[in-house]
């Protein structure tokens, strides 16, 4: 069965749309994902036929790395998306969906990257790194 979310921008700028089951929210402590919030990323996934956005123009898409850009909302700054150029998925940031969202946190990647000013202990699997296909072999299909 398909389950629709919703979200959007901190102004409104950007609103999108899933259809379909999403991935179990993922926080990355990474030093790209620790600048770009301020802490760690929470994301969840959607395959792209399963994602629709409104104001896509509204969209600025920042290449952090030869294979990875990010998208925020170029009104208000916000950070929505992050985009993998091989892969079918886009990654929407957790915080972003309008609640409630039926989220459920699911791992850690990059732990061992995490900032000197907090611990993780909430009990989830960390990983020092991303492991090869975590994200892939995550189901976010029904």
């Amino acid at each position: 069965m398909s389950t629709t979310h919703t979200g959007h921008c901190s102004c409104g700028a950007v609103r999108f749309k899933t259809s379909g089951t999403l991935r179990g929210v993922v926080y990355c402590h990474c030093s790209q994902c620790r600048r770009q919030t301020g802490h760690f990323l929470a994301a969840t996934a959607a395959e792209d036929a399963d994602l629709e956005i409104e104001g896509a123009n509204n969209i600025s898409w920042f290449q952090s790395s030869p294979d990875a850009k990010r998208g925020f909302c170029s009104v208000c700054g916000s950070g929505l998306f992050w985009k993998h150029a091989a892969k079918s998925y886009t990654s929407i940031m957790a915080g972003a969906f309008d609640e409630p969202s039926s989220l459920r946190a699911e791992s850690h990647i990059f732990a061992r990257d995490k900032g000197s000013y907090y611990e993780i202990t909430d009990g989830l699997t960390q990983h020092d790194t991303a492991p090869s296909g975590l994200i892939s072999t995550v189901s976010i299909k029904s």
